[in-house]
């Protein structure tokens, strides 16, 4: 099997377009530990990246038509407010979730993710808060995770104590959702419904055999993962930390219901295995959806792939379900940020 012909068409783009420059991909050893920290990229060459990154998957009007309204507000952060972007799905509102943007820590924004949002928000009924949490290397780790800690904190106590809440986030954001779940658990906070992670980052230095196997040539490498790395992190002894490396907690009993979604030539593919397994053995209802043909980062391309819109249909859908069993009775509608 390989991947889709217009992804093989993007992936032979991307691969010339790195000759042209010069670039020569490194083979990373499985056993290699990244340089932390790394040195960070020139101020003009990390706005470069951003710029890119930065690109709606979709124009935004376009995607804005699939829900009832949306609209930035500010939220608390761990170090003063953030801004984040509330998506009202039309209908009776069913949940909250906290959503956490991928880029590796680095990029991506509350843009490049809006039609993602959307698309999530129409599928689940719920209301989606998407956040812009502080990213690195201006921000090393776990100033993102703080980030995300105060906005579900805030979520936690502004809506109605029978409103389901939930989290989830593609690829970095993944891995801040999975670890959001942890942290609500050893603090003894009002329970999550569930969480979403798609093509997350989870392992840290324990590298699963999918990092060796589609370490290059599709666009999400070994060597890239690395860099992040470098970016993020402040000491090699991070790598090790659960809030970091999720699957390196001790325990995952109970955590709330999972959807994992992972892409076929993806090098974090088998993180999102491994975590299942160790959630399934926990005892966790877990939902392992994985599509073979697509590779990391798929969702921003929903408007080309099929698989894009289908996998945030059913992650919608997984969420729609996990908000009605929650219920016992239902749910008041959210009376926060001016909604009624």
């Amino acid at each position: 099997m390989r991947p889709t012909l217009t992804l093989r068409i993007f992936l032979f783009w991307l691969a010339r377009q790195a000759r042209k420059r010069g670039v020569v991909p490194r083979r990373v050893a499985l056993d290699e530990i990244p340089p932390i920290p790394a040195v960070p990229p020139s101020a003009d060459v990390l706005r470069q990246i951003r710029r890119v990154t930065g690109r709606p998957s979709f124009p935004v009007w376009l995607s804005s038509l699939r829900v009832r309204s949306w609209r930035d507000i500010r939220v608390p952060g761990a170090e003063g407010p953030r801004t984040a972007r509330l998506y009202r799905p039309r209908g009776k509102v069913r949940g909250v979730v906290l959503f956490l943007h991928g880029g590796g820590f680095v990029h991506c924004d509350l843009v490049s993710h809006h039609g993602i949002c959307c698309r999530l928000a129409a599928a689940s009924g719920a209301m989606v808060l998407s956040l812009d949490y502080r990213l690195a290397p201006e921000h090393r780790f776990p100033a993102g995770l703080e980030d995300a800690k105060s906005a579900l904190d805030w979520i936690f106590r502004t809506v109605p104590a029978d409103m389901p809440v939930a989290v989830a986030g593609d690829s970095a954001g993944g891995n801040l959702s999975a670890v959001l779940t942890q942290w609500v658990r050893s603090q003894g906070m009002r329970g999550l419904s569930a969480q979403l992670l798609y093509y997350p980052a989870l392992s840290g230095p324990f590298a699963p055999p999918s990092r060796e196997t589609y370490a290059e040539g599709y666009m999400l490498s070994t060597e890239l993962l690395y860099w992040y790395c470098g970016q993020t992190l402040s000491s090699p002894e991070q790598l090790f930390d659960p809030a970091f490396s999720p699957l390196l907690a001790e325990s995952l009993k109970d955590l709330p219901p999972a959807m994992i979604v992972t892409a076929g030539f993806d090098p974090l593919r088998g993180e999102g295995e491994l975590y299942a397994r160790r959630l399934d053995e926990a005892g966790i209802p877990v939902r392992l959806k994985n599509f073979p043909r697509m590779i990391h980062g798929f969702l921003n391309g929903y408007a080309l792939f099929r698989d894009g819109r289908r996998a945030l249909r059913e992650g919608g859908l997984f969420l729609r379900e996990a908000f009605a069993q929650k219920k016992a009775k239902p749910a008041r509608r959210p009376r926060f940020l001016g909604v009624s």
